[in-house]
């Protein structure tokens, strides 16, 4: 295989230097952290783009990128790539979707949902926070057991399987709704309507990838079905949820509180966009918020780094491609 394939790494930070040397010998590799319009302006320079969660990789910029032939995500999400455009354009996205087997390996999106459940139960930032700020106020943070919750999980995949095996060991009450699983684990009920889930729960963690059917599935209507005081995690996809709602939840008491690793806007957020749920986190301690860091640990990211490189390799080797 001739090194004819141009390759940026547009988010190279704390990349897999494994990945990373088998990238080199694939072809000529360049990796930069780049804003927006310099990765408009350098993309028709590139057979191959490797993003993270930074970038939209939209019409804009697959429009500019006339030699693109591969676009590798590590996610299993892709709602920041444009896959129907990618499939009008002839560019094949590579990523984790569908890798259901290698991805029971993989634990940090269910260990960063429990630490979150944990945090929000037992008020650990603001408990923190309090100290830090030179008080000593025990009886201020008083939180709750989860022994004999109910914990209800929507979307039994993989992580909903490891987030209800996880409540199994601390003595809760499990339950899912999920309408594709044929088969469900010991000691976790079925329900067979997400309504009849939601009325059976004290903590709803949502574990579903964000597609048609899935967008804004948990709003007003479904929050009126938790019992006054409920709690939400939702580590999936900020779309998922209505946030309008979430907030008004939030507000009125339905929900004693909600612990979120994504936003609906995430991407527009952090270039400087507002959201309303970040507003109100900032004068609330019922809000937690982290920013997308679900599967940010340095052995997953390793992991999954290096399982797209060989998944892009042994694509390349089909054929070269000619500059």
């Amino acid at each position: 295989m001739t090194a004819t394939f141009n390759i940026l790494n547009v988010e190279p930070d704390q990349y897999s230097a494994e990945a990373r040397s088998i990238l080199h010998t694939l072809g000529i590799l360049v990796e930069m952290n780049m804003a927006r319009g310099e990765l408009l302006a350098r993309i028709h320079e590139f057979d191959v783009l490797i993003v993270r969660l930074r970038h939209r990789v939209d019409c804009e910029l697959m429009t500019a990128a006339p030699r693109l032939k591969f676009i590798v995500s590590a996610t299993t999400g892709l709602d920041h790539i444009d896959l129907g455009y990618a499939a009008q354009k002839g560019i094949t996205v590579l990523s984790l979707r569908g890798e259901v087997e290698f991805l029971r390996s993989i634990p940090a999106t269910a260990e960063l949902t429990w630490g979150l459940l944990l945090a929000l139960l037992r008020h650990i930032p603001s408990a923190h926070g309090s100290v830090l700020g030179g008080n000593w106020l025990r009886d201020d943070y008083k939180g709750h057991d989860l022994k004999a919750k109910r914990l209800g999980v929507v979307g039994l995949g993989r992580i909903g399987e490891k987030i209800a095996a996880y409540g199994n060991v601390f003595g809760m009450s499990v339950g899912f709704y999920d309408p594709f699983r044929t088969y469900w684990l010991p000691n976790v009920h079925k329900y067979q309507t997400l309504e009849d889930l939601l009325q059976n729960s004290d903590i709803l963690s949502v574990h579903v990838p964000l597609n048609p059917e899935t967008e804004k599935m948990i709003g007003a209507n479904e929050f009126s079905c938790l019992h006054r005081g409920a709690y939400l995690i939702n580590t999936s996809r900020g779309g998922v949820l209505d946030e309008d709602a979430l907030l008004a939840a939030l507000q009125n008491g339905q929900l004693a509180g909600a612990a979120l690793d994504v936003l609906s806007n995430e991407q527009q957020f952090a270039q400087g966009a507002p959201n309303l749920l970040v507003e109100y986190a900032r004068s609330h301690t019922n809000l937690i918020i982290t920013p997308h860091i679900g599967g940010a640990t340095y052995e997953s990211m390793h992991i999954t780094e290096l399982f797209m490189v060989h998944k892009l390799a042994a694509c390349l080797k089909k054929g070269t491609i000619t500059s």
